[in-house]
């Protein structure tokens, strides 16, 4: 049986879909057939070539990553798969579909499943009911929609504890590596912390799972050899575990592997010793998450992190010689137009260049987040509120501290101030 996975991210150029990866590379474990397929602002192709691909690989599933600035690709390109044949059955999963509400079936129309869970095991879930001809029977971490449009809601299902029994993407070469300028490596899945803003925590039940040091380095090694030398590890905390950190900064030098690495951890998790080891090994750039410098407003957010303590974190990596990253979000709960002109002064001070992924965003009210589900507490005012169901509030609202046209304001004022002209480029 085969399947499609598509990623679609028609705003920056094609990158490696991991998350599609570690699904391609456990259901081909498990004797399926499986393609990705990436659609950048760089992909060339055509509503014909899309369907032309459907009609030659001929798959029984298709699954998309959903997020909210795709979900309208997503339900064209769903059509289009339907009209081609009605049985293809489809699947949503990822950060837009985890907590969305089993209502968005009603708006819908084409796609079949709602993953909930992990997506390696409930899309081998999914798959296998399929590949046996009943493809709503006995399913687990999921909602689906079956042939009478009736609507189900399923019990969750939970992933391994032990992330290296799940096959590698890149040891199993999955990704095509002529395409590749850079890797991304999951070292880790989850985050304990409750930063009201955030998905990860409640889509990870604030657990976090982790990969052995030897398969993070064996893919490191083997991915070095087929030519790609840049490494982003999307870890939200890879530095959780400080000691297993410096175990793997070890295993690279031991190595001698001649790596470039940009890496994000919160500014409480590093320390001189630390980054000077980040340095030798590799690590050219880190990301810190000061999301504001008021302290007011931080102090509302979960996160328990000072301005002054990521002051700190952004001298000590820049004595270092690391460049520094840092994520910001305006429109915060509380936050004042004042507040958020201090959160770019604070970047400027603090010899941040401002570009790539310092170039500040509105923040995002996305499912599953705290503020998402108690957004009237935090005085948060919902421009549209007859939004399509499978949508989020997202950005289109305004706070009684802050309206449009200041919120306008103030991401014209990062973009004047931006080296790249306010384009966020993923490094």
């Amino acid at each position: 049986m085969n399947i499609l996975l598509i990623e679609i991210n028609p705003f920056v150029q094609e990158t490696v879909p991991i998350s599609l990866g570690y699904i391609a590379s456990f259901l081909e474990s498990k004797g399926f057939c499986v393609k990705i397929l990436t659609i950048g602002h760089n992909t060339s192709l055509s509503c014909s070539a899309f369907k032309e691909i459907i009609r030659s690989f001929k798959p029984s599933l298709v699954g998309f990553s959903a997020y909210q600035r795709v979900m309208l690709y997503i339900t064209g390109l769903a059509k289009v798969i339907k009209l081609i044949n009605k049985n293809i059955k489809i699947v949503i999963g990822g950060p837009q579909a985890t907590f969305m509400p089993s209502v968005a079936f009603t708006e819908l129309s084409d796609v079949d499943y709602i993953c909930r869970s992990p997506g390696e095991l409930t899309m081998l879930g999914i798959a296998r009911a399929i590949d046996n001809g009943i493809p709503f029977l006995n399913l687990s971490g999921v909602s689906y929609k079956d042939d009478n449009d009736a609507v189900f809601d399923t019990p969750e299902l939970e992933g391994y504890i032990d992330l290296d029994r799940y096959p590698s993407a890149y040891l199993n070469d999955v990704f095509d590596y002529s395409r590749m300028k850079e890797a991304i490596m999951l070292t880790s899945r989850g985050c304990p912390h409750h930063c009201i803003y955030c998905y990860t925590p409640n889509a990870f039940n604030h657990k976090i799972s982790f990969h052995s040091v030897e398969r993070v380095v064996e893919e490191i090694k083997w991915i070095t050899k087929k030519g790609v030398n840049r490494f982003w590890f999307a870890d939200p905390n890879i530095s959780y575990k400080p000691l297993r950190l410096v175990e793997i900064l070890d295993s690279i030098l031991k190595e001698g592997l001649k790596i470039e690495i940009w890496l994000q951890t919160r500014a409480d998790l590093v320390t001189p010793e630390l980054l000077k080891k980040m340095k030798k090994a590799g690590v050219s750039t880190i990301a810190f998450g000061l999301e504001s410098a008021s302290e007011r407003v931080l102090s509302k957010l979960g996160k328990h992190i000072t301005s002054e303590k990521v002051a700190e974190a952004i001298k000590l990596a820049q004595s270092h010689g690391i460049e520094v990253e840092l994520f910001t979000i305006y429109g915060l709960p509380y936050e004042t137009f004042e507040d958020a002109v201090q959160t770019l002064e604070f970047v400027k001070k603090n010899n941040v260049r401002i570009m790539g992924n310092t170039n500040s965003q509105q923040l995002q009210i996305y499912f599953g987040t705290h503020i998402a589900q108690h957004y009237e507490d935090y005085n948060i005012r919902p421009l549209n509120n007859d939004r399509p169901a499978y949508l989020s509030i997202g950005s289109q609202y305004k706070t009684d501290y802050m309206g449009r046209s200041e919120l306008q304001r103030i991401r014209q004022m990062w973009q004047e101030s931006s080296i790249d002209g306010g384009k966020r480029i993923v490094s």
